[in-house]
């Protein structure tokens, strides 16, 4: 069983690769129908004498584009595919930790690969919903799925380690009340960070920056619709993160004899709360601008992936059972 998990978590990245791919596929397709669209009237107008001499004349046409309308049923095609890619990616994810933990016989929450694997399958999955009800974003799967292949590859080259009992200290139905509620959340701050990274290229692209990264932005949504699902992500996730802190307070009182320590992974934790209620905070206020308060946003993202891979790999604590040796 845990070789299968094992194999089912490399086809993953490979489906993740696929869905990457088409997306990418869609995004060119859309710049180049955009080419055209906009080549077309200036050649008609040079060929017809319009803007003066040196153009081309009308006896030696221009090379007719293929059509528009081609053009846009192949990115759509593309972006049907990775979306399928990306549905078939998350099933195969869900596969992998389901026989993960049938073969560890508990959840699989118990290390850092196994945590790593988790938070991404929940930000696939909650993508997934966003865009059921919001087909519209589709071009955002493009940096979705980029994230995924890095990710999970990460954990699968990385982090992985092969199952082990579980410490001591995380022999508590404590175990699931908080790493659950912890790995709800992180899924949804990970998917939250897309849109907001998004929002602010394309913020900046809207604002006629056309300088790298902002015209990695020409395809995707409009900015407004971006920062308010940034928002929404993190609106609903950040209740749900701080009742995991609380959680955690309560387990630690009751397995360590003190709810709060200031260990290294409960520091981090409370710094990056207090990030993402900064983000909420300023949100809120009109006098603060969205790409403000959208940097906090990502700041915050930040402070979520030092509190998994730098404390896990460089400070030691009562939390120190990330699975890395």
């Amino acid at each position: 069983m845990s070789a299968l998990s094992d194999n089912l978590v490399t086809f993953a990245i490979l489906t993740y690769l696929i869905a990457m791919i088409s997306h990418a596929v869609e995004y060119a397709l859309g710049n180049a129908r955009t080419r055209v669209a906009v080549a077309s009237p200036v050649r008609e107008l040079v060929g017809a004498g319009v803007g003066g001499g040196g153009g081309v004349s009308p006896k030696s046409p221009a090379p007719v584009p293929p059509p528009a309308g081609a053009s846009a049923r192949r990115a759509r095609i593309a972006g049907l595919v990775a979306v399928g890619a990306t549905a078939l990616a998350a099933v195969l994810h869900l596969a992998a930790l389901v026989t993960r933990g049938l073969a560890a016989d508990r959840m699989p929450w118990g290390n850092m690969y196994e945590f790593v694997l988790t938070v991404t399958f929940i930000g696939v999955a909650a993508w997934l919903v966003v865009l059921w009800k919001r087909p519209s974003l589709r071009k955002l799967g493009l940096f979705l799925t980029l994230v995924m292949v890095l990710l999970v590859a990460t954990a699968e080259l990385v982090l992985y380690v092969p199952i082990v009992p579980l410490v001591p200290a995380l022999n508590s139905y404590w175990f699931v009340i908080h790493v659950s509620t912890i790995v709800f959340a992180s899924g949804i701050f990970l998917l939250g960070a897309v849109p907001a990274v998004g929002f602010l290229m394309r913020n900046g692209y809207e604002q006629g920056k056309r300088s790298f990264p902002y015209t990695l932005a020409k395809r995707l949504p409009g900015a407004v619709g971006l920062e308010r699902l940034t928002f929404a992500l993190h609106a609903f996730a950040f209740p749900v993160f701080t009742f995991a802190v609380i959680a955690g307070a309560i387990w630690a009182e009751a397995a360590w004899g003190r709810p709060w320590g200031w260990d290294p992974k409960e520091t981090w934790a409370f710094i990056s709360w207090v990030v993402y209620a900064g983000y909420l905070h300023a949100r809120a206020t009109p006098s603060v601008k969205r790409n403000v308060a959208t940097w906090l946003a990502v700041l915050g993202f930040l402070t979520m992936l030092m509190n998994l891979f730098g404390v896990n790999i460089f400070f030691t604590g009562l939390h120190s059972y990330g699975g890395l040796d």
